[in-house]
């Protein structure tokens, strides 16, 4: 069903865009050409996956087809929005002249189609065009760091003016430029927290697409240690599994271990539905990491209450959960009072626009009510990552791969 959805959807788009290029080709024969370009890219696409059946498989020429595709798709729907107006524009003028009987009797009902029009659509659908390829070039790994300061009224005194790093979504088998992944790397230990994070998704598919990873990412340090949990894409469900039923549960159960060992070798500390308590003087932070809940689009294998046992409402607590939807339907109004969720999961979809203070689009927003940035409701935050990777489309356009800093900070007054 999502196949002939999805089909209809470019079929759709393609015969929008294809007037527009028609308009502006009256008389020329490269309306055709632009015709056989964008069928083969929509061919090449279904030929790489024909190729690479595998969800698991490394392709670069299927990351590419996987770019081309999106960024025409993007270029043909601004293509048919123009279209779309245009044309509802010349239904009302067509009504217009037949009621004023200003149409001659060789005219059709619909004005012709303006090349002017069209011209200002071809230009507007350059922009996400060129910034969809220019994304897949040099955005992928523009690296942003994203510093708030976020206050509370009960936080610990001896955790006043507390610095955590927060990293998420790394999908390492998407990675083409080690040398950039290690700048970014070095850039997280930079910012001297006294904590890194890690919320999810250290791999596409398998465990063994970290290996010769190890020694990047192992040289994440903090003085309070490296914490992370589990992602949707790291248990190995997307992963075509050959065999029998209690073949493909033993690959899978030898996937986790692996990943697990991977990331003991690297220094971090696992947390699977558990919490473990940083200590400064008498007073306590305590941070609590689920394995991952989603909202019924993914399989659920955490469980919040097991993690949390032994803590209280009054128990200072920062959450590890990896999709935001989590936080949404079972942590901000939870009566053990979650001061801080830290989340990632929707990469932003890694294409939008983003003016701080002004404007934050992306088609995210239609998926997640809380997709990126910081939010805050029953006097509880959220910060949900823009992640540090990439997946699927093999860039990142306006929705920069981000490194987010949080200094925590004890309320001066009884406001939050």
């Amino acid at each position: 069903m999502r196949f002939i959805i999805f089909f209809a959807v470019v079929i759709l788009l393609e015969i929008y865009s294809f007037q527009l290029i028609r308009t502006l080709s009256r008389g020329h024969w490269w309306k055709w050409v632009y015709l056989g370009i964008t069928v083969l890219v929509i061919v090449n696409v279904f030929l790489q996956f024909y190729l690479h059946p595998n969800r698991g498989a490394v392709s670069g020429a299927r990351d590419l087809a996987i770019t081309l595709l999106l960024a025409f798709l993007a270029a043909q729907f601004i293509f048919m929005l123009v279209m779309l107006g245009e044309d509802i524009f010349r239904f009302f003028e067509g009504v217009y002249y037949s009621l004023t009987r200003k149409q001659t009797p060789d005219q059709s009902f619909l004005p012709s189609r303006r090349a002017f029009i069209s011209k200002v659509g071809l230009g507007l659908a350059a922009l996400p065009f060129g910034a969809l390829l220019y994304g897949a070039w040099k955005g992928k790994y523009n690296y942003q760091v994203r510093e708030y300061e976020l206050s509370f009224n009960d936080l610990p005194e001896a955790f006043d003016g507390y610095k955590v790093t927060q990293i998420s979504d790394i999908h390492v088998g998407s990675f083409d430029d080690r040398e950039e992944v290690e700048y970014a790397i070095d850039l997280v230990n930079k910012q001297g927290s006294d904590t890194i994070f890690f919320t999810g998704d250290l791999v596409n598919n398998i465990s063994t697409e970290m290996h010769g990873w190890e020694s990047v990412f192992g040289k994440l340090s903090a003085k309070d240690g490296v914490y992370s949990v589990l992602g949707n894409h790291d248990y190995g469900d997307y992963y075509g599994w050959e065999g029998t039923k209690e073949e493909v549960i033993a690959s899978k159960k030898a996937n986790m271990e692996m990943l697990y060992g991977i990331q003991r070798q690297m220094g971090w500390r696992l947390l699977r539905d558990e919490n473990i308590a940083i200590k400064r003087g008498n007073d306590l932070l305590h941070v609590v990491g689920v394995e991952n809940i989603g909202n019924g689009r993914f399989p659920k294998y955490g469980d919040l209450n097991k993690a949390s046992v032994g803590l209280t409402e009054n128990d200072f607590k920062i959450l590890l959960s990896h999709d935001p939807s989590h936080w949404e339907d079972d942590v901000r109004h939870n009566d053990l009072n979650y001061h801080l969720t830290l989340s990632g999961h929707t990469h932003g979809m890694q294409f939008g626009i983003e003016i701080p203070g002004f404007i934050k689009l992306s088609p995210a927003w239609f998926v997640y009510k809380k997709w990126a940035g910081i939010y805050k409701e029953f006097g509880r935050f959220i910060n949900v990552n823009r992640g540090f990777g990439f997946l699927g489309y093999s860039g990142r356009a306006g929705i920069w791969p981000e490194i987010t800093v949080i200094t925590l900070k004890k309320a001066k007054n009884s406001v939050i």
